[in-house]
C-alpha cells in the first residue's frame, strides 16, 4: 500500500509554469521537504526515496528546462533556479524546510539557502553541491563534455518512441542495468517529448549547458558556499554516471572539500553509483534514514 497521495500542479514562474510533483502522506504530516533533482532529471527520479519516508510531505519541482517544465522560457541558471524554488514553496503553502538536492539539485539547494535563507532550515546534499573535480584550466566551452559526457549527448538524438529510447539508450545503462525496475522505466518515458515526426529527451540543451557552466565557474556558487551557514550533510557514492570509479568526488579531492568547509557533515554511502544512490529501492533505504534524521 502506497505510504502517500501523489498529484501534480503547475505553479507559475518567471517564463512560465514548472510542474511540480507533489506527494502527500497518508494520515497527518509529521514534516516536509523539497527534493532536487539532477541536471537532465526530473521530479520522478524520487519516487524510491519517497516511499521510504512515510509522515513526510515531499515536494519536487521539474526544475526549468526539465520534464513538463522544459517548456519555460528565459534562461537558467544557479539564482533563475533558487528564484524558483521559492515560488514552488509558496504555492504549496511551506514557510521554511529541508531540502534536499540530487547531483546538480545539490548546487541549486546551495544557491537557494543563500539567495532565500529565511526557506531552508537544514541542506542534504546527495553527490553534489560542492566543486567537482575538474581538469586544471578546462575551457569553459568544453565543461558540458568534461562533466556529462554522453548524458549531454543524449539531448541531441532522436527516437522513434519510448521503446526505441528505452532500448537503445537505457535499457543497458552501466549505471542502472543492475537495479531495473518499473519504476525506472516511467522515469525513462516520461522523459520523452515530442519533437517534429520523432522525440527527444526533454531536457533541452541550453538549460543543461548554461547550468552546467553556471555551477562550476559562474560566481553564485562560491559566493553561497562561502557563506554557507544552515546545517548540512553532504553525501557521496563511489561510483559516478557511468558506474564507473571514482565517482564525482575522488578520495584526494574529498578529503580537501571537507578540510576547506569543516562545518559539513559527510557519509559516504558505499555499494552504490550516481544514479542508483535516489533511482535504486537499495539506495533510498540507506539515503532515506538519513534524510528523516535531518528532519528530527
Amino acid at each position: 500500500m502506497s505510504s502517500h497521495v501523489y498529484r501534480t500542479i503547475d505553479v507559475p514562474v518567471s517564463g512560465g509554469a514548472l510542474r511540480v510533483g507533489v506527494w502527500e502522506p497518508e494520515g497527518e504530516a509529521t514534516g516536509s521537504a523539497l527534493l532536487i533533482h539532477g541536471v537532465t532529471s526530473s521530479h520522478l527520479a524520487w519516487p524510491f526515496v519517497v516511499r521510504q519516508l512515510p509522515g513526510i510531505r515531499l515536494i519536487a519541482p521539474d526544475l526549468r528546462g526539465r520534464g513538463m517544465s522544459s517548456t519555460v522560457h528565459g534562461a537558467a541558471g544557479m539564482a533563475a533556479h533558487a528564484d524558483d524554488m521559492a515560488a514552488v514553496l509558496d504555492a504549496v503553502g511551506i514557510g521554511s524546510t529541508t531540502v534536499v538536492g540530487h547531483s546538480m539539485g545539490a548546487f541549486v539547494a546551495v544557491a537557494f539557502a543563500h539567495r532565500h535563507p529565511d526557506r531552508v532550515r537544514d541542506l542534504v546534499l546527495v553527490d553534489g553541491g560542492f566543486p567537482l573535480d575538474l581538469p586544471a584550466g578546462v575551457d569553459p566551452d568544453q565543461l558540458v563534455q568534461v562533466v556529462l559526457g554522453p548524458v549531454a549527448e543524449r539531448l541531441s538524438m532522436r527516437w522513434s518512441g519510448v521503446q526505441e529510447y528505452t532500448d537503445t539508450f537505457w535499457r543497458h545503462h552501466p549505471a542502472l542495468v543492475d537495479d531495473w525496475s518499473d519504476e525506472v522505466e516511467q522515469y525513462i518515458a516520461y522523459d520523452l517529448v515530442p519533437d517534429g515526426d520523432a522525440f527527444r529527451a526533454a531536457t533541452t540543451y541550453e538549460s543543461m549547458a548554461d547550468d552546467t557552466r553556471d555551477m562550476n565557474v559562474g560566481t553564485l556558487l562560491p559566493e553561497a558556499l562561502a557563506a554557507l551557514s544552515k546545517p548540512t550533510l553532504f553525501i557521496t557514492v563511489p561510483r559516478g554516471l557511468q558506474n564507473e570509479t571514482p565517482g564525482l568526488y575522488p578520495p584526494a579531492h574529498l578529503a580537501d572539500l571537507l578540510t576547506a568547509f569543516p562545518q559539513v557533515r559527510h557519509v559516504h554511502l558505499d555499494d552504490l553509483n550516481h544514479y542508483t544512490v535516489v533511482m535504486s529501492e537499495r539506495g533510498a533505504a540507506m539515503l532515506a534514514p538519513l534524510i528523516r534524521a535531518e528532519l528530527g
